[in-house]
């Protein structure tokens, strides 16, 4: 075949692959077209060529560019919620690819609505308008700041983006699912040392139009974030929470918000954060202004393989466990966290390690009614009390899981308790978000 097409096409390869372990990066390729491989695979219904035929489709997913394949574009009922959540009979999706630049939305509605139109049922009016809708508003204005390829988080970017008004923020995203946000920090100007010298007077200002590029890491982005920490307050105990020694386990660093404000506002606070991924710790610290310390440990460990050595070693170790890891089969409908961190023989072991009056706190991302419900079900085996607070215009659900149903606390009680922990977290000279108030947080919290 390469002697065939030397001269008449040039451009195409042929290439000697396994199409059941391809040698491709992920998001390779906008298309793949089977001439007749799955025929000659699929010769029979046996247990094994089953299996080959799974494993040849999960390799097709991972190296396709687009979202086509994830549960929500390429289920039927994935494709019935999105449709529904737009509230509109016929919906359109389009991606737009980052490596090209877009002037503004009224460019891309002038450049799609002729072919939009050409979709229109019959009878509609000539002059009918069609909503576009987006799924962010910062269409044009990003600024690249890292990117490379991680072996097991595959190519991502760590980019600013201006948001609403005059806000900056640097945000970490993995290009196998180009649309999630995977961490997100907001910008400030660059506060000066103490004892540092001033500015001479001949050295040129930084301009008012210049974007900021130092982390605030008073600031929690993510309301999922907001709630998790919020959700603390559940942890009894005579003392204010802030002041008095706690052990935290986070698996899941992204760009370290999370474990670094728990760092940084509950001073007696041990965290000890897992990540599966190395390449994840050097971007933390490069880009989002995370550190290890005395208080604060990264151990660069699969989270299931970690939290199973504990429960074998040193069970009761923690006050509270968090998870805020992704999955990265997309096309399953959860993708937070990976199913494997749900099952229940798991979810024992994260029982073992945490204290009889601690608190494990899950972020589940689930559009998977049935796959949802089967959570749940699961979680309320193992942990005898359940909270659940979702999160308004998103799809996570934080579900707060304590082993003991002893500390059941009402609507009343809980913002009492979470308005005594803000009090204890705001101090004189340390920055507060005025937005963040943690009994809002926790004024949807539902017990299942």
């Amino acid at each position: 075949m390469r002697e065939r097409s030397a001269g008449r096409r040039p451009g195409m390869s042929y290439l000697l692959m396994d199409v059941l372990q391809m040698d491709f990066p992920d998001a390779h390729f906008q298309a793949v077209l089977d001439k007749g491989t799955l025929d000659a695979i699929l010769a029979d219904e046996e247990e094994a060529t089953l299996a080959k035929v799974d494993r040849m489709f999960a390799e097709i997913s991972r190296v396709l560019q687009g979202r086509e394949t994830e549960w929500l574009f390429g289920t039927e009922e994935g494709r019935r919620q999105l449709a529904s959540s737009a509230g509109f009979g016929r919906l359109v999706t389009v991606a737009l690819h980052r490596e090209q630049h877009y002037e503004g939305m009224a460019g891309i509605q002038a450049e799609l609505s002729g072919k939009v139109m050409e979709l229109a049922p019959p009878g509609l009016p000539a002059r009918q308008q069609v909503p576009f809708l987006s799924v962010g508003g910062d269409i044009g204005v990003r600024t690249v700041r890292h990117c490379d390829t991680s072996p097991l988080s595959g190519e991502y970017v760590v980019e600013d983006v201006k948001g609403d008004g005059t806000c900056y923020f640097r945000r970490l995203v993995f290009l196998h699912n180009r649309n999630v946000v995977q961490s997100e920090a907001r910008l400030q100007a660059p506060v000066p040392a103490p004892g540092q010298k001033k500015r001479r007077k001949d050295k040129k200002k930084p301009s008012s139009s210049d974007p900021p590029t130092a982390i605030d890491k008073s600031y929690l982005c993510c309301e999922h974030h907001k709630a998790m920490v919020a959700g603390l307050c559940l942890l009894g105990g005579p003392d204010p929470l802030p002041g008095r020694p706690v052990a935290v386990l986070v698996v899941g660093l992204g760009g370290g918000s999370l474990p670094l404000f728990i760092h940084d506002y509950f001073s007696q606070a041990h965290v000890a954060v897992v990540e599966i991924d190395p390449s994840m710790l050097e971007v933390a610290t490069q880009w989002f202004g995370f550190s290890q310390g005395d208080r604060m440990q990264v151990h660069i460990s699969d989270g299931l393989d970690y939290v199973a050595k504990l429960a074998a070693e040193a069970p009761a170790k923690y006050d509270a466990i968090m998870f805020d890891v992704d999955s990265k089969d997309l096309t399953v409908g959860m993708s937070c966290p990976p199913p494997a961190f749900v099952e229940k023989p798991f979810l024992q072991k994260v029982k073992t390690i945490l204290k009889p009056e601690g608190l494990f706190v899950l972020n589940l991302v689930c559009r998977d009614a049935q796959l949802k419900e089967s959570v749940l079900a699961t979680l309320r085996e193992v942990f005898p009390l359940l909270y659940t607070r979702r999160i308004e215009g998103e799809v996570n659900e934080i579900l707060f899981c304590q082993p003991s149903p002893k500390g059941q606390w009402g609507p009343t009680e809980l913002g009492a308790r979470a308005q005594a922990l803000e009090g204890a977290l705001r101090q004189p000279g340390r920055p507060w978000d005025s937005s963040y108030v943690l009994a809002d947080m926790l004024q949807a919290v539902k017990i299942l």
